[in-house]
């Protein structure tokens, strides 16, 4: 079955970066002129998502409008003949068939994607951290979906972490398969030193399958008091293998002020309407470092 449904789980706090997130969701931060969500969504629409489900809660309706049209805004650019722009902001609408869905109590990752089960059916599906923006060369979210198409199995976009941070993220047991693809099968969310696998961890795209939903109605709180998705797909691993794909791509963090700043400064570098003036400041306010 073709996976053709995302999910981006959008509910998170973003207390890392505050007080910028106080009123604005971390998902709305911008990369020079989009925000962060906007190339989440671009992404899965290059890999071929037709259905989008956002998981939100209060206070996040901005993302909402965001993603609708706006007459008046609309109205205005074309009384000003910003007819380019005009067709920007309304292929925003036009992205995706896209669906909100309010989770209305912060109880994790896994708790969140729980709230997709009827959005979802019995179709595998990918979920997009909405953390995560990474740019390549092929959508990250393509990369999984073919493995997927061969194994048909869960997948997970995979990265190795620095061993100092790995107890941040989750650790996975793998085996080496061919090229960037490995068989997982054992993971831990936030391993203490004894406890670690590996240093590759799940790093903001996966490919599920239906199953993982009955697997997350009996799991259990776990670290941080909240329903861990990595709890769930630990059972999706031990008893039939996941296959993790050590992806093509740069992934910024963009619920991280260094990571919100690193994605803000190369992706200007190479933006067509500021991309040269904007090195050229660069090279200018680095002399005296």
């Amino acid at each position: 079955m073709k996976v053709r449904k995302a999910v981006i789980p959008a509910a998170g706090l973003g207390t890392r970066v505050l007080p910028a997130t106080k009123s604005m969701p971390k998902e709305m931060l911008t990369i020079v002129d989009k925000p962060a969500i906007q190339y989440i969504v671009e992404e899965a629409v290059e890999s071929g998502i037709t259905d989008i489900l956002i998981i939100t809660n209060r206070g996040k309706g901005i993302i909402e409008d965001h993603f609708d049209r706006s007459p008046e805004l609309e109205s205005r650019l074309l009384e000003s003949n910003k007819n380019n722009v005009y067709k920007d902001i309304v292929d925003i609408s036009k992205l995706a068939n896209i669906y909100f869905l309010r989770q209305k109590e912060t109880k994790g990752l896994g708790h969140a994607v729980n709230c997709a089960r009827s959005f979802i059916g019995n179709e595998p599906f990918a979920v997009m951290y909405g953390d995560d923006v990474i740019f390549g060369r092929e959508p990250v979210c393509a990369q999984l979906i073919k493995v997927y198409e061969e194994f048909g199995l869960g997948v997970l976009g995979v990265k190795e972490v620095p061993e100092k941070d790995i107890s941040k993220y989750g650790s996975l047991k793998v085996e080496h398969i061919r090229e960037n693809l490995f068989k997982c099968t054992d993971m831990i969310e936030k391993p203490t030193p004894d406890k670690v696998m590996s240093l590759y961890s799940i790093l903001g795209r996966c490919i599920l399958t239906p199953e993982i939903f009955d697997i997350l109605d009996k799991t259990q709180p776990g670290a941080g008091g909240e329903i861990q998705l990595t709890d769930a797909m630990k059972i999706l691993a031990v008893s039939n293998g996941m296959i993790a794909v050590d992806f093509e791509g740069k992934r910024y963090d963009m619920g991280n002020k260094l990571g919100i700043m690193k994605a803000a400064v190369e992706v200007a570098m190479q933006h067509d309407e500021i991309g040269e003036s904007f090195k050229e400041y660069l090279k200018e306010i680095t002399k005296n470092i």
